[in-house]
């Protein structure tokens, strides 16, 4: 069997499967065809579990469980062959080729058509995904106003202008980019079937968002513009190690994306893109680990106790904070994703884009360029009673 598509179906929901150029070969010289045994069906995913459970004992085209669109022995004379189905009962469908005569190998061209009908016209997005394009539109309008927030206050506060700032302004941007472009591509997909490039809009500004993001955690765990004008060698090779891994991240995302479970090698592609996914969230996570231990050991020698338990304050909760995104958005989210109706598909967006908004404030609210940021005024009146703290408490160990 071979998963083409999975699609969401509401009441009315029509499929349509057009296959050309049909050819196949044999393993087995004397095996005898029978294009009966071959075909197209939709299973639902409750019904499509416990057919890969069951095909191995008898033919998956006459399981009772499927829905039957055609069977290869209505082959035309130029190889050619379509069906359709009206979808009556709303569910989660599962297009799918199936063969019952393993030893021959199909080769063939298939053009398919899902769409449900809203309001009497076609509506190409599953019926989990109708609200993306508004909703997408909903966090670009919120990006935008954050992104002019951050340049007004960079404006007035020109002279606490670091570099870090600069580049942080450049990924609120590109982020606001990204989800209009995602809202164009949702819209035009709902409407005609087909992004009309807005796709490749969408995967350059996906790639420039998370390079730049992985660069914005790196730099800030760091401490580089802001504590430091430079980095040390080894958080240099974390840089230099996670840019090169979201690039190729980027790029198994795109195949994943373009192409489907049909695709020679899509699980492999997957699992390449958790690792890869999981690989540049350990990595973000050691530089902050050295910047607390490295403020720590400053405040036993320097005697600006109160500066550093600021800025041990801060690098705990941005910790903290970076670890629940990464483990809600990475392990929370697509857990939920895998238990939720396929009506509420959208939930998975609203949770994904409403984490990394929250992740992008407390950015914003901590390291925007403001005159009482705990980086750069300390009141020094604090000194002895910070100074009793760093010795007494032990909570900044990791």
């Amino acid at each position: 069997m071979i998963l083409f598509e999975r699609f969401g179906y509401s009441k009315g929901g029509h499929v349509s499967v057009v296959v050309q150029n049909v050819t196949w070969k044999s393993r087995h010289s004397k095996s005898p065809l029978n294009l009966f045994s071959m075909g197209f069906f939709l299973a639902s995913d409750t019904s499509f579990r416990k057919i890969l459970n069951e095909s191995e004992h008898y033919c998956v085209l006459s399981n009772r469980n499927v829905k039957l669109l055609f069977q290869f022995h209505s082959l035309s004379a130029d190889s050619t062959i379509n069906g359709s189905a009206d979808i009556e009962d709303p569910d989660e469908y599962n297009l799918v080729f199936g063969n019952c005569q393993p030893e021959f190998e199909i080769s063939m061209h298939v053009h398919t058509e899902m769409y449900n009908l809203n309001d009497g016209r076609k509506d190409f997005l599953p019926a989990g995904q109708t609200v993306l394009p508004k909703l997408y539109f909903l966090f670009f309008l919120v990006y935008s106003c954050l992104t002019a927030v951050w340049l007004f206050i960079s404006i007035n506060q020109r002279p606490k202008v670091e570099k870090i700032h600069v580049i942080i302004g450049a990924l609120l941007l590109v982020k606001t980019m990204k989800m209009i472009c995602a809202s164009e591509d949702k819209m035009f997909v709902r409407r005609t079937g087909t992004p009309h490039g807005w796709d490749v809009a969408f995967y350059i500004f996906g790639f420039l968002k998370g390079v730049m993001l992985f660069t914005v955690i790196i730099l800030i765990g760091t401490g580089w513009s802001i504590l430091k004008p430079y980095l040390q060698e080894r958080e240099k090779k974390v840089l230099m190690t996670v840019i090169p891994l979201q690039l190729l991240e980027n790029i198994v995302y795109v195949v994943i994306s373009e192409t489907g479970p049909a695709t020679k090698d899509w699980m492999t592609w997957n699992q390449m893109f958790l690792l890869i996914d999981i690989v540049c969230c350990c990595a973000v996570v050691f530089p902050i680990i050295w910047s607390i231990r490295s403020l720590r050991e400053a405040s036993k020698t320097d005697g600006k106790a109160a500066k550093n338990l600021k800025k041990l304050t801060l690098f705990k909760q941005f910790y903290i904070v970076l670890v629940g995104y990464l483990y809600f958005t990475r392990i929370l989210v697509p857990a939920i994703g895998a238990l939720i109706n396929y009506r509420f598909e959208w939930l998975i967006t609203v949770l994904a884009e409403g984490a990394s908004l929250g992740f992008y404030l407390f950015i914003f609210c901590n390291f925007q360029p403001v005159e009482r940021n705990p980086y750069l005024v300390i009141g020094d009146d604090e000194e002895n009673e910070a100074g009793q703290i760093l010795e007494e408490d032990d909570s900044f160990e990791l």
